[in-house]
């Protein structure tokens, strides 16, 4: 894709997407911050000038901006990095009621859980969308169409071609790709015979599935494989009812947070290229793509994966995000009291630079990935 072919129906549904997500992750923290009893002063989608804004009978500025890419909620006694020092601080004591509806004056567990709320509130909004998703369309399940042949396996010794339906292995008939990895896993090093639909015709074929180890197995067991892959655009819909499909969503929930987690890890082990990691740009690629070509079951389990990352990253502990918030926390908690304003103030500089070097990196790699760098050079020679 080339930046011509990224149109304004992308952005517009990366924005919706992500004005979602933001509006969910906030109205955690609010949400907590009022069952403290802790006065909200905005509510925010977006930064800059204001476009549209009410006040609620609580005192809350509710209000969507110019740039809408973040948001904020702001409370009553929040202190921000550099207000805790110098003039204008501490203007006037507070009332002992300005003090009752102080974020500050909270106790340390109540701010930990209106920080922690925002996160958590995208890992639940992730079960919930998966689990609407499982109850009312149904769990989407790859079936037994290939989708990609990787090279010098056998599969492709045996001429399987991506496109072929798998009508059966041995004499088992298959419908789902789980049953194709099923049969196939169990006859390590054993030839089998696969009757393939392909081109309005059957024909059979015979491979040899390759021995490979089980993964985290202590016995030594191993597994065959034949290296095919499935297509992603084939797939059945099975409805599971809601107590199952509540069950499922926190399963894939809890499971996408530990890919996640693995594939940071290979990252900053070197066993993953960074060139991968993706930003805003390819994030409203792939929105618009899902929204697209898969429909609003996809553009909600998109949507429901973004809520993960978009949690999980939050709780990250750099300063700036709710993660470096919650490692203050955690600081107060050791020493029994706060760090200073200005060890603070310099963790928050530290988590900024962070955040926008990361952030420049991702946008490069989105840049790059999507030829933008190649057009604009074009245009120039």
């Amino acid at each position: 894709m080339t930046i011509l072919g990224f149109t304004w129906y992308y952005v517009l549904t990366f924005l919706a997407v992500l004005s979602v997500l933001i509006y969910v992750h906030e109205f955690g923290h609010y949400w907590v911050a009022r069952r403290n009893r802790v006065r909200v002063e905005v509510f925010s989608i977006g930064f800059g000038p204001e476009l549209w804004g009410r006040t609620d009978r609580h005192g809350t500025r509710w209000k969507v901006c110019a740039i809408p890419l973040g948001g904020y909620v702001k409370m009553f006694g929040e202190i921000m990095p550099g207000e805790g020092e110098g003039e204008g601080a501490n203007e006037r004591p507070l009332t002992p009621e300005e003090k009752a509806e102080s974020f500050t004056h909270k106790r340390l567990g109540q701010r930990s859980a209106i920080v922690a709320a925002g996160p958590i509130a995208n890992f639940l909004f992730a079960v919930f969308v998966f689990a609407a998703v499982f109850s009312v369309f149904g769990n989407p399940v790859p079936l037994a169409v290939v989708g990609e042949v990787v090279p010098g396996t056998p599969a492709a010794s045996a001429d399987i071609r991506p496109g072929d339906k798998i009508l059966a292995i041995e004499s088992e008939t298959v419908t789902t790709f789980e049953d194709v990895r099923r049969i196939i896993g169990a006859h390590p090093d054993v030839p089998v015979r696969l009757r393939i639909a392909r081109d309005n015709a059957e024909i059979v074929v015979v491979a040899t599935p390759q021995s490979a180890p089980v993964a985290d197995a202590k016995n030594g067991a191993r597994i065959g494989r034949i290296g095919i892959k499935p297509d992603a655009t084939e797939v059945a819909y099975e409805r599971q009812n809601p107590l199952t499909a509540l069950w499922m969503g926190a399963e894939r929930t809890v499971s996408l947070t530990g890919q996640i987690l693995s594939y940071l890890g290979q990252i900053i082990a070197g066993r993953q290229d960074a060139r991968d990691l993706g930003g805003p740009l390819r994030i409203a690629q792939m929105s618009g793509e899902v929204a697209q070509d898969g429909g609003l079951v996809s553009l909600l389990l998109f949507t429901a994966v973004l809520s993960v990352n978009l949690g999980l990253i939050n709780l990250f502990p750099i300063p700036m995000l709710d993660g470096g918030h919650l490692l203050f926390y955690a600081a107060e908690a050791l020493r029994g009291r706060p760090l200073s304003p200005r060890a603070q103030e310099y963790g928050f500089r530290f988590g900024l630079a962070l955040v926008l070097m990361l952030t420049v990196f991702a946008t490069w790699n989105d840049l790059v990935n999507l030829k933008v760098i190649e057009f604009l050079r074009q245009l120039i020679t």
